[in-house]
């Protein structure tokens, strides 16, 4: 096991978990809904979710086409 991937894999896992709960604790911490933020930051996180998705898509599609056709 090589421990420098490990530890950038832990870093990120950190990172996200100390995001979600500061993004957490400043909702909570408002007195008013910022609207127009919400919006951006709602608009970003769903463009980010599928792009992901797309990426998993076309790379497990791009592998099962070129084992059709070398099979084909």
């Amino acid at each position: 096991m090589d421990w420098h991937t490990v530890s950038i894999a832990f870093g990120l896992t950190l990172f996200a978990g100390l995001s979600t709960g500061i993004g957490s604790a400043l909702a909570f911490f408002t007195k008013r809904t910022n609207t127009k933020l919400l919006s951006i930051s709602l608009g970003f996180s769903a463009g980010v979710m599928i792009y992901v998705s797309f990426v998993e898509i076309f790379a497990k599609a791009k592998t099962s086409l070129v084992r059709e056709a070398e099979h084909g």
